[in-house]
């Protein structure tokens, strides 16, 4: 598809699984009016804030951009496992249960275990990041995250030698999911990570936001944030961690492999097949501006990817 300023129309948008349900499934819209329709929904739903995080730092990377109103982040977002409506996560999360929680890590590790959530949370310090987030669909925000380095997680479990690849996977519990109860995504949710992007200073587990507990509807209790790709690879609500030797299957590139790449690098020069990729708009802005490559983190991170076709590896 050719770049071009105009908007995709309502099916251009719509992910390749609702695409082929589409008698089944409303599909999702990009844009403000849009956006302003969802959280007017989201904000008679709305529940109190969660609580502040206490000793959070600020971390040593960030932008200072102008955030995403809080109101935004926790209102429009993707989760399917509680419904394919910008409006349905925060909708549908807010009695979802995360405590108690546990997270296991296993595969080619020295020290496989499994970790109560706030025991794991209090092994590293809290960090507050500002990164720039760029969704599939041509949308983006500015969100302060909370969390730890990733890289200091797997130093800690001590990957092995034959360790290539992170393997994550996400929480099935169809009872408190309604998502679940479908077929759209096969479940649980899957995602993975080469070594060396995971232990890249910019990703990061994320525990919670705006110096506040991560909300439900944005992945409580732990979800990945991964700050140069695409927002699908931010796997929420983790509870396994697994080391492995080859490339593991990932949730959206199972379902549309056209589509959906392993590596999801932010690049404006890779066109979705059914939209161009070229230019954003941040969620509360009118106007779209051009799409940066890896999200505006080439500096950090394009030496990953040294001697590698981009466009065969998206």
């Amino acid at each position: 598809m050719a770049h071009g300023d105009h908007d995709p129309d309502r099916q251009q948008i719509t992910p390749l699984s609702l695409y082929l349900r589409r008698r089944e499934f409303l599909s999702l819209g990009a844009g403000s009016v849009v956006a302003t329709a969802a959280l007017a929904r989201v904000a008679q739903a709305a529940n109190a804030p969660p609580p502040l995080l206490q000793g959070v730092r600020k971390g040593p990377f960030g932008t200072d951009e102008k955030q995403t109103p809080y109101e935004g982040v926790t209102g429009y977002n993707n989760y399917y496992e509680f419904g394919t409506d910008k409006a349905d996560p925060a909708a549908h999360a807010g009695a979802f249960r995360t405590r108690p929680w546990k997270v296991s890590f296993e595969g080619e590790i020295e020290n496989p275990q499994t970790v109560a959530i706030d025991d794991l949370i209090s092994w590293f310090p809290l960090e507050e990041r500002v990164y720039r987030m760029r969704c599939v669909e041509a949308w983006s925000m500015v969100i302060p995250w909370v969390g730890f380095p990733l890289g200091d997680l797997v130093k800690k479990l001590g990957p092995k030698p034959k360790a290539k690849y992170v393997a994550f996977t996400g929480t099935l519990d169809a009872s408190q999911m309604p998502g679940q109860r479908t077929d759209v995504l096969p479940w649980p949710y899957i995602e993975g990570l080469r070594l060396d992007e995971a232990t890249h200073p910019l990703a990061i587990l994320a525990v919670g936001l705006y110096g506040r507990v991560l909300p439900n509807q944005n992945g409580a209790p732990l979800r990945l944030v991964v700050p140069w790709k695409y927002g699908f690879k931010g796997i929420k609500g983790i509870t396994k961690i697994r080391f492995v030797a080859g490339e593991p299957p990932t949730t959206w590139n199972r379902m549309g492999p056209r589509e959906y790449g392993f590596y999801a690098n932010v690049n404006p020069e890779v066109d979705h097949p059914r939209w161009s990729q070229a230019k954003e708009r941040r969620i509360g802005e009118f106007l779209k501006r051009p799409t940066l490559p890896f999200n505006g983190y080439a500096d950090q991170v394009a030496s990953l990817y040294a001697g590698m076709d981009l466009k065969r590896n998206y």
